[in-house]
């Protein structure tokens, strides 16, 4: 039989609406919106009395299929995600940008780029693939000096965006609401249906996946009488029908879909990049105000993790090993311990496969992570590499302070939170890929020790003396107290050239023995005798005939270095030598 005519196709763009407090995002979101969704318009009380939005609200747009999203009659759904502002609040707009088709960055056209505002150009260049600028309150602009004004802030905002992916992006001005929040609503809002267009010319065919597990960040909860619970959000990785059981992570609690909605329209399936609403039975909304559903058992709950990651251009200071960072997994923030590291040195250049962490290689463990920003430590200027030589990726391995629930690959981005709000910095430090979740709570015994990240050990001592022409006695190396045995066997150098082996321990104060497979060199032993002839008289003409690298006092010019390394995760503490 022959098919009726195709249905309508609504296609769901999501556009965060990001920028600093009080640039008028709620307004904007209000002008443009035309179905207000449940979630919509500063729903919070006190966010309603402080004139501030709190929570992720939002609304949605529609407008015909403009005609590059493909031929035949259809509508075009704009979800208008309207992201807090408040610094403190940034933990709500980095759960919002996961799901972030398109972003509109509202600019206070009368104060241009403020921390915020700066803060969400960061975590859309790691969430969101375009963006268009709207400079808002152009009401505020005397009009004889408004056209030059926003021809300025145009040029400005051009400039700050240079050098980011958003490079080029459309820059539109408004007045989402004017005359302020007092004015009343006959005012008609300026450059609005302007804006419309440009979002319809920048709306693109989100890559939408309904393959692999149902995931759904719910924004918030309510119970309907009669009918059940009510979760609302959006899905940002699966697809999800009628009847299809659906578990709740944090709660341990799986639920039949019993009916859904997307605005307003019952639906039996929706997908990835959908907003939609999930009506369960028998389940109490105060449970869940906002956080994750999912196919049961597909999301793992971990107590560590090891993360890719870079580091974020506008983080000042560096990222040390062993300091604690407030961690945005999912859709939970806690706070977690870094540890970094790199490849081994040899493996700097190599290609490193994508999203996936390789447990056979060696990786060198850092103090912390390197970037070019890197004052050249003492090493480095002894060696002369005045160019620090960066691999091509780095990992990091993350210790929760508490258990994080979160899908198996997952985008997680590392701040400090606790900065001074008003301070103008930056507080996003790191952005990276969840690559391996650790569920045992005694990941410390089961997990990391197959994790084989080392430490260089660099020892230095001195010839204490000649005992033949095979060996000598050495000192400084070791503490009083170290146990000597476990160092048997170990290669040493001496800075005259020679290799040798640490026999063991000589007398009780730390002392031992090495021996020289080749012997000493002739010179070498002609040094140390005159050395230790004028031990007591440390004469200068000694110190100028000193090898080059040696670091001890001027009587004793033959230095001892032993190098080795170590694993960090090793229970048994064992010295590599290669």
């Amino acid at each position: 039989m022959a098919a009726g005519p195709a249905a309508p196709r609504r296609l769901n763009v999501n556009v965060g609406v990001l920028g600093h407090i009080d640039s008028g995002k709620t307004a904007l979101a209000r002008a443009l919106s035309t179905t207000g969704s449940t979630a919509a318009f500063d729903r919070a009380p006190q966010s309603r009395a402080r004139g501030i939005t709190l929570d992720l609200g939002f609304s949605c747009l529609r407008t015909a299929l403009p005609p590059q999203l493909g031929p035949g009659p259809g509508e075009l759904q704009f979800t208008l995600v309207d992201c807090p502002g408040h610094a403190s609040l940034i933990r709500t707009i980095i759960g919002g940008a996961q799901i972030i088709d398109l972003m509109m960055l509202v600019i206070d056209v009368t104060k241009g780029m403020q921390t915020q505002s700066a803060e969400c150009l960061v975590i859309g260049q790691i969430a969101c693939q375009k963006m268009v600028v709207v400079l808002n309150k152009i009401d505020l602009l005397p009009e004889s000096k408004r056209q030059s004004a926003i021809e300025k802030m145009t040029k400005k905002m051009q400039k700050t965006l240079e050098n980011t992916k958003f490079c080029g992006c459309p820059i539109v001005a408004v007045a989402a609401k004017p005359g302020g929040p007092e004015a009343p609503e006959s005012e008609t809002p300026l450059g609005v249906s302007e804006l419309i267009e440009v979002l319809k010319s920048q709306a693109y065919l989100p890559s939408r996946d309904p393959s692999g597990h149902f995931l759904m960040a719910v924004d918030h909860c309510f119970s309907i009488k009669g009918q059940g619970t009510v979760m609302t959000g959006t899905i940002l990785s699966g697809s999800v029908s009628l009847g299809d059981n659906v578990e709740i992570p944090a709660l341990k609690v799986t639920k039949k879909v019993k009916s859904m909605q997307m605005f307003h329209t019952p639906v039996a399936y929706a997908m990835q990049g959908d907003r939609v609403g999930i009506c369960v039975t028998q389940f109490d909304p105060k449970l869940l105000e906002r956080g994750l559903i999912c196919t049961p058992e597909s999301l793992h709950t971990i107590h560590a993790a090891i993360i890719s990651l870079k580091k974020i251009q506008y983080f000042r200071g560096a990222l040390q090993t062993k300091a604690k960072f407030h961690i945005t997994v999912g859709h939970e923030t806690v706070m977690g311990r870094v540890m970094f590291f790199s490849p081994a040195p040899a493996d700097f250049n190599e290609e490193i496969q994508e999203n996936v962490f390789n447990f056979e290689k060696d990786y060198l463990y850092q103090e912390e992570y390197l970037s070019k920003d890197l004052k050249t430590s003492e090493e480095n200027k002894k060696n002369d590499q005045s160019e620090v030589q960066l691999p091509r990726q780095q990992w990091a391995l993350l210790e929760f302070e508490k258990p994080v629930t979160c899908p198996k690959l997952c985008l997680v981005i590392g701040s400090k939170l606790d900065t001074d709000i008003h301070a103008n910095t930056c507080r996003l430090a790191f952005h990276g890929v969840l690559l391996q979740g650790m569920e045992d709570k005694n990941y410390a015994e089961t997990f990391l020790p197959k994790l084989k990240v080392y430490k260089l050990k660099h020892k230095e001592g001195q010839v204490e003396r000649v005992m033949d022409d095979y060996s000598v006695i050495g000192r400084s190396l070791f503490k009083k107290e170290t146990n000597i045995q476990i160092f048997v066997g170990l290669k040493v150098k001496l800075s005259t050239g020679e290799d040798g082996v640490i026999e063991g321990g000589f007398g009780q104060s730390g002392k031992f023995k090495i021996r020289i497979p080749d012997g000493l060199r002739p010179d070498t032993k002609m040094l140390l005798t005159v050395a230790s002839k004028k031990k007591s008289k440390a004469s200068k003409g000694d110190a100028a005939k000193e090898d080059e690298g040696s670091k001890s006092d001027s009587a004793q010019p033959v230095a001892i270095t032993l190098l080795f390394k170590r694993y960090v995760f090793d229970m048994q503490k064992k010295m590599i030598q290669s």
